[in-house]
């Protein structure tokens, strides 16, 4: 029988709690659930009113992973979902709004993954981001060089950056913007990624072409485009540990020399956030939103 449990006054079925989802470390589903329970307060105000893409992986990350962009069958009618425009049609997505919805969705195992835009206004980016990708032997010691050239030029035109873990190899950036269309956001993201690679040619690559890559940091400004989603910050990964896509400070970014020191997992996030708080809390306030040029 699968356990009900009461979240905020929704009763939420939660299946399989003794299922080991990572292997290497022995992480159980019931470990899962409960990472989510505990960080809720500074997950759920980073996935609110942005349309979610699961990337689902219920039998762990050596199983089958697959995308979920619509309403999984089976959703609850608790569940807030909002139709969002799509190329190829309209489609009806969830949006974890409260942590009755953030357990349900948890329970499904996956990780978030976000749009830079809110659902209230589909395609006007509010946050930009680079997703810095080593390509080996580089490793996210080498981000971390690029992610502060990023920085610095960043600031040059008034948008404040932060970074985190992406809870795989690399590192990224985000920054808060005012509304603009994805579309310009991408264009400046670009700019500044081909501007990385001359100030950094042995180091830096923008274009996506795998045969540039090695040894490279590849600085993806694509994933601004109003169709890409992101890793949210503080989700699980399906990788052979429970790593977490963890923010850090800028101090935490400049001293990596190890890429081991920038390696979080899920039982290292409570004591993170009750010392550093959100670090990415500057993203959720619009009035401090940086202006593109």
């Amino acid at each position: 029988m699968t356990p009900i449990t009461e979240v905020e006054g929704r009763r939420v079925a939660l299946s399989n709690l003794e299922k080991v989802l990572y292997p290497a470390t022995g992480f159980t589903k019931a470990e899962v659930l409960h990472y989510y329970a505990t960080t809720a307060e500074p997950l759920l105000p980073h996935l609110r009113d942005r349309p979610l893409s699961f990337l689902r992986y219920p039998d762990g990350p050596d199983g089958q992973l697959f995308f979920a962009k619509n309403v999984p069958p089976g959703t609850p009618d608790w569940v807030t979902t909002a139709e969002v425009p799509r190329s190829e049609g309209p489609a009806r997505m969830v949006l974890v709004q409260d942590l009755a919805s953030l357990m349900w969705a948890a329970n499904l195992v996956t990780e978030f993954h976000t749009p830079q835009w809110l659902i209230g206004a589909p395609g006007e980016a509010d946050r930009l981001v680079f997703d810095l990708d080593p390509g080996p032997p580089a490793t996210i010691v080498e981000c971390c060089r690029v992610a502060l050239w990023l920085r610095d030029r960043l600031a040059a035109d008034g948008i404040e950056a932060y970074a985190k873990t992406s809870g795989a190899k690399g590192l990224h950036l985000l920054a808060a913007v005012r509304p603009t269309p994805s579309r310009r956001v991408t264009e400046y993201a670009k700019e500044l990624a081909v501007g990385a690679e001359k100030a950094m040619p042995r180091l830096v690559v923008h274009r996506m072409t795998r045969s540039l890559r090695p040894r490279k940091v590849f600085v993806d400004w694509s994933q601004n485009a109003a169709r890409k989603t992101t890793a949210a910050p503080y989700t699980l990964r399906a990788r052979s540990e429970p790593t977490v896509s963890t923010p850090v400070t800028w101090e935490e970014v400049a001293s990596c020399t190890d890429p081991g020191q920038l390696v979080f997992r899920a039982p290292d996030l409570e004591s993170r956030v009750r010392a550093y708080g959100d670090l990415l809390a500057p993203l959720l306030d619009r009035a401090g939103a940086g202006a593109l040029p």
